[in-house]
């Protein structure tokens, strides 16, 4: 092995762990702010800031490809919800990534042979699996603070936006993710676009911050209860998504405000139903892959 391979080794090494330290249990907190108005007309809106308890498990690990699931913990009137969240797919020196083509497509894109080497892709997926943005990129350290920065990333509207029906209707995005002392953050850089004078245009500028920090005090428990009971049904329902996505070399998918997908709120009822015992894996595997075949036009 030469020096360079070697170097290359150890980086991937320290890479594979920065992304598997992110699973662990959270309290979490989300920022967002509309910063600067790129459209005279356009008010900027008042920032939000939200939070909540989540959960983010390791799903699979081969090595090359780390898959980390996100859940939320929820308790509302003395009761404790999980809410099964996005799921972020970890792909080293990859060939292609599956980005947002606008108007709820998806496409397969190359990644530059010059841009692969020693370097990762990050998909993100929806509550349901169904396909969200992906980029890829690479991990360096700069002030002594290790770091994750995506390409420029076309992703769709998030639903804390879609559901007010904004002038925009996707984002132009840069990613990054940093570890903490006590955790990690996102930091999402984003140009909020849409379509004006028969062109793609720029709106306003957000700046995100979803900070995840090591927390126990809720129950965490409830969490894996569900992922116990619904892992193996939520497999089988990423393995449709691939295969309609290979078969089309990409998918295209119908964006729902309220929900993310047109399939989502059915997937995810599905789960539940399977976690609470009130339908079989094979009946709720096999009316999964019909709400696929149904939405992406199978």
């Amino acid at each position: 092995m030469t020096a360079a391979d070697a170097e290359l080794q150890a980086r991937f090494e320290r890479d594979r762990k920065l992304i598997l330290d992110m699973a662990g249990n959270y309290k979490v907190r989300f920022d967002f702010r509309e910063t600067t108005a790129w459209d005279p007309a356009y008010t900027p809106i008042d920032p939000k800031t939200s939070g909540g308890h989540e959960v983010v498990r390791v799903i699979e690990d081969s090595g090359r490809v780390i898959r980390l699931q996100h859940l939320l913990v929820v308790e509302h009137e003395g009761k404790t919800h999980v809410i099964k969240h996005w799921r972020q797919d970890w792909t080293y020196e990859p060939e292609t990534v599956l980005v947002y083509a606008g108007q709820g497509r998806w496409q397969i894109e190359e990644v530059p042979e010059r841009m692969r080497r020693g370097r990762w892709s990050q998909t993100v997926w929806q509550t349901d699996d169904s396909p969200h943005y992906g980029g890829w990129g690479e991990w360096s350290e700069e002030g002594g603070v290790p770091r994750w920065r995506s390409s420029w990333t076309w992703r769709p509207l998030a639903r804390r936006d879609a559901v007010r029906k904004p002038v925009y209707d996707r984002y132009l995005a840069i990613n990054r993710h940093s570890p903490t002392p006590t955790g990690w953050i996102h930091w999402q850089d984003n140009i909020k676009m849409g379509p004006k004078d028969g062109a793609l245009k720029p709106f306003v500028q957000e700046t995100v911050l979803n900070s995840y920090d090591r927390f126990d005090g809720y129950p965490v428990k409830a969490a894996d209860d569900y992922w116990a009971k619904t892992a193996a049904y939520w497999a089988e329902v990423r393995r449709a998504w691939d295969a309609a996505i290979a078969r089309g070399n990409g998918v295209a998918v119908a964006e729902v405000a309220d929900t993310g997908s047109a399939g989502a709120e059915r997937l995810m009822q599905l789960a539940t139903d399977l976690s609470e015992g009130t339908v079989d894996r094979a009946a709720a595997v096999a009316r999964a892959r019909a709400v696929i075949d149904e939405v992406t036009g199978e």
